[in-house]
């Protein structure tokens, strides 16, 4: 059973995202990860960036399939997660801690209700 952490928000797409005043941190979920299995790639858009929600923000390659990761919030690139870019195995390991992979400064805090709380996304048929 994949882990689910209450204090978080969700996307459809697998993504979460954790407030620290306007800056979201973004990572995949623990679901995704173990349906992704062994993570051996990942390429993310850089710091400055600008994306809007739902837009594509960078791929990521397991051992099973490439998938594409998409901004659950519209705002500006503004940190990657370079330890994790150097060792994707943290995403398998440790998707809420370790793992994260990129924060962005929001520029719609409304978008945020558009997300899925912790038992909103773990009722989601996957």
């Amino acid at each position: 059973m994949a882990v689910v952490p209450d204090n978080l928000k969700y996307a459809a797409t697998h993504e979460w995202v954790a407030m620290d005043g306007d800056i979201a941190t973004v990572g995949i979920t623990d679901h995704a990860q173990e349906a992704l299995g062994e993570i051996v790639y990942l390429d993310l858009k850089g710091s400055g960036t600008h994306v809007g929600h739902n837009d594509k923000f960078g791929e990521i390659e397991s051992v099973k399939a490439v998938s594409e990761l998409y901004a659950p919030v519209s705002g500006e690139i503004v940190e990657l997660n370079t330890e994790v870019r150097d060792d994707q195995s943290l995403i398998n390991s440790s998707p809420f801690e370790r793992g994260w992979l990129i924060k962005i400064r929001i520029a719609n805090s409304e978008e945020l209700s558009q997300l899925l709380s912790a038992e909103d996304y773990s009722n989601l048929e996957h």
